[in-house]
C-alpha cells in the first residue's frame, strides 16, 4: 500500500517554497525572510531538510570567497533567525533548527515544504506506474509539477552554493515531467505536452530525453515533419557543440518515425534500451553485505545521488559488491552499465587517458585524443604520490558531453587516489558512478561512502560453506570458525582458504586452522593457484607513503596483541601526541587503519589493523618479505 503523500501545511503552520523563488506563508499571507544573508542560510538549511547541514557549507553559501572573522557568530545570528521564524516542534516542543555534528539540522514535514511534498507526490506516481495505474500516475505526478513555479531559487543563485542545491532541484523536477509526458504519451494524450515540452527543450536543449518525448508527442499528435525535425536539429547542435551523435536508442526511434505511424511506446527509445552492457559475470559467491548492498542499491536509485565511494582493506569484497549492485541495477540505467579496472595486472595505475580512452570506446564516445605531452608511456607505472597527467580538455569535454545527455552507471574499480577520477566524475546529468578504493578519497565531495570491514563470523562461515560444502563444514564447526578468524574474516582470504581446502579434501580443518594461526606462515597458506593474498597486500602497501609504510610496520606488534590506542601508537611511533594522531589518521585514510564507528576521543579509541595486512606489514618490517 503506498502512503498518500502530505497535506499542505496545517492552519498556523509556515509553508516553505524552493521550486522558484524562496518564500514563505503563513495562513495564505506571505513571510519576511529578512535580509540575503539570513535567506542563503535558511535555503541552504531547507535545501537539505532534516539532514545535517555542516557549518562549512553554510559558510560556503553566504561567503563564498572570503569569509570575515565573524562569520561563525553572524551565522549563529541566522540560524536564531530561522529558529523564530519556524517555531517550535508541535510533537515535542523542541526547536526545529539543531546544533551538532558539527552543523546544522533542520526539522520540517512533508507537508511545510514544497520540495518534500514534491518528493513525495513524485514517489506515488512511479509507484502506480508501475504497477500499471497509469491515469493515477500522471495525475499524481502533474501534482507534483504544479508545485514548479520556476528555476529553483531563482532568487539567490548567485550563491554558488545555493545555485548547486537549485540546479540539484531543477534535474529532480525535469525527470518528474519527462515521466509524467512520457505517462500522457502512453495514455494517448499527446498533446497535453507538447506545448511544455517545447519550452523545456528550449531552455535545456542538450537533454535528449526530453527531445525523445517531444519527438514522441509530436508524432503522435500527427504532425510527423515536426517530429522528425525535432531529431535533425538535435543530431546537428550535437555535432556542432561537442562532436557526439545522438544515442542509438533515438537513433532507432527516429528510424521507425520514418518507417512507420505513430509509435505505440515512447520508453522504446526512452527508457528501456540499453546503449550497452560491458561488466564481468556476477560473483558467484558472494555473500553477505545485506545492509551495504541495500545502501548501495538505495543510493544508485536516487535521481540526486552520482558517486558512491565503496572504501576497504585489500581483500574486503569492494568489487564484488559494486559489481553485485551494477547486475541488479540494469532497468535503472538504460544507457548501459560499464566496469573499468583502473589498475594493470601488475597493481600499477593506469594513465586518467588510459581509461578515458577505454570508455569512449565502451559507450561510443568520440574522444580527441591526448596531446603526447599530457600523457604518461603506457607501461609506467603511477606511483601514489605522484601527480596524475590530466586528459585533454578536448576528451574531458566530449566525455562530460556524453554523461550530461545518458544516464549510465559507470564503476571504476581500484582507483589510487582522488586526483585520478576526479575529471571523469559527472558534473551534470542523470548518470552515477561507483569508485572502489582501499583509501577513503577524502578528497571528493559530495559523494556518499560505504565502509567496508570483515564479515560476520556467519557470514564468513556461509562463504566457507560454499567452497568446501556444508557437510564438511558440519564435521568441525569451531575449526572452520578458527579459519575465518584466522583470515581476519576478509572475503578474498577466506575465498582463498576454502578453494585450498577444496582441493585439499584430505586435510582436517582443524589442522589447516593450525597452520593460519602461526603468524610466521598464514600468508604461505593463503595460496590458490595463482591467486595469493600476500600478493593482494603487497599491492596495497605500495599504495602508501614510505612515512606510512614505516609507521605501518612499527604499529602492527601492538595492533597483532588485539588493537592499539594512541598511547601505545606514540610509544611505537616514538613521537609525540600531535604526530601520533596525524600518523594513525593518515593511516585511517589510506584504509590500513579502521577506527571506532561512533564517535570517540583519540585517547579513548581502539585502532586495528586488518590481520592479514599486519602480518604483512611484520614481515616487510623484519625484512622476512618474498614475493610468492
Amino acid at each position: 500500500m503506498i502512503r498518500p503523500p502530505a497535506r499542505p501545511a496545517p492552519a498556523g503552520a509556515v509553508y516553505f517554497s524552493l521550486l522558484g523563488p524562496l518564500t514563505a506563508v503563513r495562513d495564505g499571507r506571505p513571510l519576511p525572510l529578512g535580509p540575503r544573508k539570513q535567506r542563503l542560510v535558511l535555503a541552504t538549511l531547507l535545501a537539505r531538510p532534516n539532514t545535517p547541514v555542516p557549518v562549512d557549507v553554510l559558510t560556503d553559501a553566504v561567503w563564498p570567497d572570503d569569509p570575515p572573522r565573524t562569520a561563525r557568530k553572524n551565522l549563529q545570528v541566522y540560524v536564531s533567525a530561522a529558529r523564530a521564524l519556524l517555531g517550535s516542534d508541535s510533537r515535542d516542543g523542541r526547536d526545529r533548527v539543531v546544533h551538532g555534528c558539527g552543523g546544522y539540522r533542520l526539522t520540517i514535514d512533508e507537508g511545510e515544504l514544497d520540495t518534500l511534498r514534491f518528493r513525495s507526490l513524485a514517489r506515488a506516481g512511479r509507484a502506480a506506474g508501475e504497477r500499471g495505474d497509469l491515469r493515477t500516475a500522471a495525475r499524481l505526478l502533474r501534482e507534483a509539477l504544479d508545485l514548479w513555479e520556476g528555476p529553483p531559487l531563482n532568487d539567490l543563485r548567485d550563491s554558488t552554493g545555493v545555485a548547486e542545491e537549485a540546479e540539484r532541484l531543477e534535474a529532480r523536477c525535469l525527470t518528474v515531467y519527462e515521466d509524467w509526458a512520457e505517462t500522457e504519451i502512453e495514455l494517448g494524450r499527446a498533446a497535453v505536452a507538447v506545448d511544455g515540452l517545447r519550452d523545456l527543450v528550449e531552455r535545456h536543449p542538450l537533454r535528449e530525453r526530453l527531445r525523445v518525448a517531444w519527438m514522441n508527442s509530436l508524432h503522435q499528435s500527427g504532425r510527423q515533419a515536426e517530429a522528425l525535425a525535432v531529431y535533425d536539429d538535435y543530431r546537428q547542435l550535437l555535432a556542432r557543440e561537442l562532436g557526439l551523435e545522438p544515442s542509438p536508442a533515438m537513433a532507432a526511434l527516429y528510424r521507425a518515425m520514418l518507417g512507420r505511424g505513430r509509435t505505440a511506446r515512447p520508453s522504446a527509445a526512452g527508457r528501456d534500451t540499453a546503449h550497452g552492457t560491458a561488466l564481468p559475470a556476477a560473483p558467484r559467491d558472494f555473500t553477505g553485505r545485506r545492509e551495504e548492498l541495500r545502501d548501495l542499491l538505495a543510493l544508485l536509485g536516487s535521481p540526486d545521488e552520482r558517486v558512491v565511494v565503496v572504501s576497504g582493506p585489500a581483500g574486503s569484497g569492494k568489487s564484488a559488491l559494486a559489481l553485485r549492485a551494477a547486475h541488479l541495477l540494469g532497468d535503472g540505467f538504460p544507457d548501459g552499465r560499464f566496469h573499468v579496472q583502473v589498475r594493470r595486472e601488475d597493481g600499477s595505475a593506469r594513465t586518467p587517458a588510459e581509461v578515458l580512452g577505454e570508455l569512449g570506446r565502451l559507450c561510443g564516445v568520440r574522444v580527441p585524443a591526448a596531446p603526447a605531452e599530457s600523457t604518461v608511456p603506457t607501461d609506467s607505472a603511477v606511483p601514489a604520490d605522484a601527480t596524475v597527467p590530466a586528459v585533454s580538455p578536448g576528451a574531458a569535454d566530449a566525455w562530460q558531453g556524453w554523461l550530461a545527455l545518458h544516464r549510465a552507471l559507470i564503476v571504476f574499480d581500484d582507483v589510487p587516489d582522488e586526483a585520478f577520477v576526479r575529471g571523469l566524475l559527472p558534473r551534470s546529468g542523470p548518470s552515477s558512478v561507483v569508485l572502489t578504493a582501499r583509501g577513503q578519497l577524502a578528497g571528493l565531495a559530495p559523494v556518499h561512502r560505504i565502509a567496508l570491514g570483515a564479515l560476520a563470523d556467519g557470514e564468513a562461515l556461509e562463504l566457507l560453506g560454499k567452497l568446501i560444502g556444508p557437510g564438511r563444514l558440519r564435521t568441525d564447526p569451531a575449526a572452520a570458525l578458527r579459519i575465518v578468524r584466522a583470515c581476519g574474516a576478509l572475503p578474498l582470504a577466506v575465498g582463498v582458504g576454502g578453494m585450498r581446502l577444496a582441493v585439499l579434501r584430505h586435510l582436517p580443518l582443524a589442522e589447516y586452522a593450525d597452520r593460519l594461526g602461526d603468524p610466521s606462515a598464514a600468508l604461505d597458506e593463503l595460496v590458490a593457484g595463482d591467486i595469493s593474498v600476500r600478493l593482494r597486500m603487497a599491492s596495497g602497501w605500495q599504495d602508501l607513503s614510505a612515512d606510512d609504510r614505516r609507521a605501518l610496520g612499527r604499529l602492527a606488534g601492538p595492533a597483532q596483541e588485539g588493537g592499539f590506542t594512541l598511547d601505545g601508537a606514540m610509544e611505537a611511533l616514538g613521537c609525540g601526541e600531535r604526530a601520533a594522531i596525524r600518523t594513525v589518521e593518515s593511516l585511517i585514510d589510506a584504509g590500513a587503519v579502521t577506527s571506532p564507528a561512533g564517535e570517540v576521543t583519540a585517547h579513548a579509541a581502539l585502532y586495528e589493523v586488518p590481520r592479514l595486512l599486519c602480518l604483512y606489514a611484520r614481515e616487510r618490517e623484519e625484512g622476512r618479505f618474498s614475493p610468492g
